[in-house]
């Protein structure tokens, strides 16, 4: 068993993410993304999906990126 670095739950079902040569133990996909996916710059949440980088930026969607000044960004075309 491993325990997770989010939670502290030592779980036998435990898993590892090997990032940039470093490993990351979680009990959960939930704590995984958590503690790994990227902040969105405009309304702070997680962004679980392809996402918008804009300007050395990341955002959840195109509006957030409109929101921060992005020009000609569009969520569906």
């Amino acid at each position: 068993m491993a325990k997770c670095e989010v939670c502290g739950n030592d779980y036998d079902k435990s898993f590892e993410i090997k990032i940039a040569g470093k490993t990351h133990v979680f009990d959960s996909f939930e704590c995984a993304v958590h503690a790994l996916a990227p902040t969105c710059a405009h309304c702070r949440c997680k962004i679980i999906g392809h996402g918008i980088e804009a300007q050395g930026m990341l955002y959840c969607c195109a509006h957030c990126a409109a929101e921060k000044g992005v020009k000609g960004v569009k969520d569906r075309a």
